[in-house]
């Protein structure tokens, strides 16, 4: 939370009140081939007073496609300018605005469900909520929206205000802050990645990905508000050697730290690991990381291009190849830092981490993730993964 003055009064920009940043660039990161579509968003904090450290994230406060919310509106014959209650204070809106700015209509939950069944005479969907059909629901969730919903068990005995009372607030979206304030003074850049895909017959759009990627143009503005996060930041000591593991997306916070560690010409040794696809489209940042290299930022690059070659190649067989170098870092006290994808990526760049000390520290496994557990309570071991 940061104070700035309006009208002489001070103003607290924070999650319940956030920032309208304004877009000063959108740009596509990927070259021509890619399958993906990476924005590289710039936006104007100028007058907010807000400020962060490399590591902190973004907090956005997205709006749903307008294309969904019609879809809902004319599913279920509402007008669209009915005034709804929207919280417990009493506050309404028209239903349009209401559906398209505050409420979440992308995911379902349990207790959603259970709920909805009271307002419909589908016998399908009270047999679906029932507790002997969790794991059901449970497969029914997944990957579905509100519309699914209305449109598999009506007819619906529901009007607007009883299936808006279902719905939660739409939660902000948060993002790893891609720049540092000390080289962008009054702004804050994010690496984002559209989020598209097919399930259940419908294609869906990542909330707050495709709008950044469709929706928002340089000029228009956007509600954020600063995120800060106390279990990724870059050694207290600008001495240290840092290891990176960011690919995809996960390269954001590494472009804060080294543009960060650049100003204060900080002498410790950098080390980035980052992967993609394909070496030609895909290879984020790419001219600037280089440039970082030839001035002595960034003393070593390794990339992981996993559709160039025969055998798919992923961040973590880069560190099994040169485990001899990352372990004498490892032993000259450098931090580790992994960023992206949770569910494999870090999983798999963790499990190499231990068996790159485990053969070049000649431990066994048990020591070897003693070792790492070690370097975590250190502080020397943070992950931003999601």
């Amino acid at each position: 939370m940061q104070n700035t003055v309006m009208n002489n009064v001070p103003v607290t920009f924070s999650r319940t009140n956030p920032f309208p940043a304004k877009v000063l660039t959108n740009v596509n990161l990927n070259g021509e081939g890619s399958k993906k579509e990476t924005r590289h968003l710039e936006l104007s904090l100028k007058g907010s007073g807000l400020t962060y450290a490399p590591g902190d994230c973004l907090g956005i406060i997205p709006q749903n496609d307008p294309e969904l919310v019609t879809s809902l509106i004319e599913e279920m014959k509402w007008d669209p300018e009915t005034a709804v209650t929207i919280n417990k204070l009493g506050e309404t809106l028209p239903l349009r605005e209401a559906l398209t700015t505050y409420f979440e209509i992308t995911l379902l939950t349990k207790k959603m469900i259970q709920q909805a069944a009271e307002l419909t005479d589908s016998e399908a969907l009270k047999k679906l909520s029932s507790e002997e059909n969790i794991h059901q629901l449970k497969e029914y969730i997944d990957g579905r929206d509100l519309l699914d919903l209305l449109q598999d068990f009506g007819p619906w005995k529901a009007t607007a205000q009883e299936i808006v009372a279902l719905l939660r607030k739409m939660p902000p979206r948060l993002y790893s802050i891609a720049s540092s304030v000390s080289a962008h003074p009054e702004e804050v850049h994010l690496t984002i990645g559209a989020v598209r895909y097919t399930t259940h017959g419908r294609e869906r759009k990542g909330v707050c990905s495709v709008l950044c990627a469709e929706r928002l143009h340089e000029g228009d503005t956007l509600p954020v508000f600063i995120q800060t996060n106390k279990h990724f930041n870059l050694p207290d000591s600008p001495e240290k050697d840092i290891i990176m593991v960011g690919p995809g997306t996960g390269i954001a916070p590494f472009r804060s730290f080294i543009e960060e560690r650049s100003v204060i010409k900080a002498p410790g040794r950098s080390w980035l690991f980052f992967g993609d696809q394909h070496a030609s489209c895909d290879f984020l940042y790419q001219n600037e990381l280089e440039g970082y290299q030839k001035a002595g930022v960034l003393t070593r690059i390794e990339t992981a291009f996993s559709r160039d070659s025969e055998e798919k190649v992923y961040v973590q067989h880069k560190m099994l190849e040169h485990s001899k170098e990352l372990f004498e870092w490892l032993e000259n006290d450098a931090c580790f830092y992994v960023c992206g994808d949770k569910q494999h990526m870090a999983k798999d760049v963790h499990d190499a981490l231990i068996s790159v000390i485990e053969k070049e520290g000649q431990m066994t496994r048990e020591a070897a993730e003693a070792y790492v557990t070690e370097m975590q309570a250190q502080g020397r071991y943070q992950r931003d993964v999601y």
